[in-house]
């Protein structure tokens, strides 16, 4: 099931929110108790509707972590130490056979050895829930949040719905409180409310129209006969697909998150308004890299020892977290070597630098990433980048020109919507009254758009429920 859906916005929402609103009647004098059950049991039907057998493995996940986050929090010295080393490698241990043992049986039998595959499917969500789990344990071990004394508590944490299986990574420390006490006003039901609905206008009226360009021009199984139009063209649309598809999931998770009471991080702002690709990374899936800081790099040694290596080794593990492939280790160390220069380089003196230039600088390096990205298999990106630097047909075709012009207004609205635009309108608004009226009119023809384009719709898919 997917945010995105027929079936979740007019029977799961409104069952759960039902659901919920005579659960707050039950807690008006007990806490919170029935409502997080309620959230969790419709989490866990969300979870189960796509993969039922998946269900154990992340309850079972939650099972270690609760007895491992209560050890750590009864231990001291080594034995605090071997707790926390324990649940790490448990849960690295867990993403490693479901979704790296095949990759890694790929790379034995590449170098000879006899070695079967043992093909496991991917459970959908995976490198989020391990992600938060590890976070939750850290948290604990550093004492900067209090140990989930309550199983179902730490359940309604790694598996709320609505960051579920494609983020944003929620750290334990930034919701703890809020399992056990929140409130939500009539402010907090608006703005995720209208949170939600942008988001879902994002992905159904922006992201999926750009995929259909994307697959027509760039994703034929035939890569020696595209045009080098038709590779730009394509790429590009892939490169607003991606952005629209991720941060409207985002979006929407934050929209949910925010009517619930709890308040998840941001994971984008305008990241293709950015200066540098060190810029661009503080401003792209923003949770993921403030993961790798603070749980890889700062423990490695950050900028005091090895920073060099420190830097390869988070964008090698950076690449590797989105999929068990060459070319997404190769995108990550492709974006390491260059936010490796620009520490030596760039930033030194990025302020003597005209912004244009800065922007169409990073903007490029970014658009050429996307190929590495899109294409998992060696010979598709050669033949792909053969076409896009000019080495085969140079000529516009009819496929390339009616890709362009058919979706002309498409083009401009998702390239106006990268930019700040929206919140500059509402600033220069001012009047709160005109800012809402202004809201509502906006999701209204949102909804109305999306739903009218959903309606046998067959590419639903959000692009990172496969990581």
């Amino acid at each position: 099931m997917v945010f995105s859906d027929l079936f979740f916005l007019f029977a799961f929402i409104p069952a759960f929110a039902l659901t919920y609103l005579l659960a707050t009647l039950v807690d008006r004098r007990r806490g919170f108790a029935w409502r997080n059950a309620a959230i969790t049991l419709f989490s866990l039907i969300f979870y189960a509707w796509g993969e039922p057998v998946y269900v154990l493995l992340m309850v079972g996940c939650v099972v270690v972590n609760y007895w491992v986050g209560l050890i750590i929090n009864d231990s001291e010295g080594r034995g605090r130490r071997a707790a926390l080393a324990l649940g790490v490698a448990v849960n690295v241990g867990i993403i490693g056979v479901f979704k790296y043992a095949d990759f890694i049986a790929e790379c034995l039998q590449g170098a000879g050895l006899p070695v079967a595959s043992p093909n496991i499917s991917l459970p959908i969500g995976i490198s989020f829930y391990i992600f938060q789990s590890i976070s939750y344990l850290v948290d604990v071990y550093r004492r900067q949040s209090p140990v989930q004394q309550r199983f179902g508590g730490l359940l309604l944490y790694i598996s709320m719905f609505p960051q579920l299986i494609a983020g944003p990574i929620v750290r334990y420390d930034s919701v703890a409180r809020e399992i056990s006490s929140r409130r939500v006003g009539a402010d907090d039901l608006s703005e995720g409310i209208y949170r939600f609905v942008i988001g879902l206008a994002k992905k159904v009226v922006i992201a999926n129209q750009m995929g259909e360009v994307a697959t027509n021009l760039i994703g034929a199984s035939d890569l020696s006969y595209l045009s080098m139009p038709a590779a730009w063209i394509g790429l590009a649309a892939y490169m607003l697909q991606i952005y629209f598809d991720f941060s409207g999931y985002s979006d929407m998770a934050i929209g949910l998150g925010r009517c619930l009471g709890f308040h998840f991080p941001e994971n984008f702002r305008h990241p293709y308004c950015a200066r540098s690709i060190t810029e661009f990374w503080r401003r792209w899936h923003i949770s993921l890299g403030s993961f790798f800081r603070d749980y890889v790099y700062i423990p490695l040694g950050g900028n005091r020892q090895h920073q060099a290596l420190n830097i390869l080794c988070v964008w090698f593990l950076t690449g590797l977290w989105h999929g068990a492939s060459w070319n997404f280790v190769i995108w990550g160390l492709y974006f390491g070597i260059i936010v490796m220069i620009e520490k030596y380089t760039l930033l030194r003196f990025i302020e003597r630098v005209p912004r244009p230039l800065l922007h169409l600088y990073a903007l490029m390096l970014v658009y050429t990433s996307w190929g590495i990205f899109y294409f998992d298999d060696f010979s598709s990106i050669q033949l792909f980048y053969l076409s896009f630097f000019g080495g085969t047909d140079t000529s516009w075709d009819i496929i390339s020109e009616s890709a362009l012009l058919d979706r002309f207004w498409l083009w401009i609205a998702a390239i106006a919507l990268c930019m700040p635009l929206r919140e500059t309108i509402e600033r220069a608004l001012r009047y709160r009254f005109i800012i809402y009226t202004v809201r509502c009119v906006m999701s209204i023809l949102a909804v109305v758009i999306s739903v009218a384009l959903l309606v046998g719709a067959t590419n639903n898919a959000f692009i990172y429920t496969r990581f």
